[in-house]
């Protein structure tokens, strides 16, 4: 490989870590208020995405910029907001873990919608999202277990359901459609 192929493989990796990190943001503003204090997002749909059509490592960044934007005070989280405030609020623990959601998300990355694995791996991802959201939420709120899960969890699930089908989907379908148009290499 060229260094000029080289070079243009990582502008390429760039634009898509950019694109990503752009829809997560665009996504979040597609934000349903609910009365525990939690709104129901579409971000939690495009992290994982965002982990399996550029793997772990670069969906991984992807998520990490748009955590570090928001938490810098550019409006990238859910209703136009931004700032150190949201990031340490009550869904500050659901935004902090989006890297490491993306990551897990990743691993099934070059798996088909037919592997278990793609699947285990995006229910891992969600399953830690849920997991350092509600316990950052307990802390904060200084509420019970039961207050968190009737805030955190127990609305969301079908939805969380449904966002972990469709990112499965959509994921390894953007994934081939860019690996066959060779803009997308083989290995990420």
């Amino acid at each position: 490989m060229t260094t000029a192929q080289k070079s243009s493989l990582y502008v390429r990796d760039l634009c898509y870590i950019a694109f990503f990190t752009a829809l997560i943001a665009v996504l979040a503003q597609i934000s349903i208020p609910l009365p525990g204090g939690v709104p129901l997002t579409l971000q939690t749909f495009a992290v994982p995405l965002a982990g399996l059509v550029l793997g772990s490592k670069k969906g991984t960044i992807a998520s990490l910029i748009y955590v570090l934007l928001g938490a810098v005070g550019v409006p990238v989280f859910a209703n136009f907001s931004g700032g150190p405030g949201i990031v340490l609020g009550m869904t500050g623990g659901f935004i902090l873990s989006f890297p490491v959601m993306a990551f897990l998300s990743g691993l099934g990355a070059n798996k088909s919608v037919k592997s278990p694995l793609l699947w285990l791996w995006l229910i891992i991802g969600a399953a830690a999202n849920y997991a350092v959201g509600t316990v950052w939420f307990m802390v904060i709120a200084d509420s019970s277990l039961y207050a968190a899960l009737a805030a955190c969890v127990i609305p969301f699930i079908p939805t969380a359901i449904l966002k972990i089908i469709l990112a499965g989907f959509f994921g390894t379908m953007l994934r081939g459609v860019l690996r066959k148009a060779d803009l997308l290499p083989a290995t990420h």
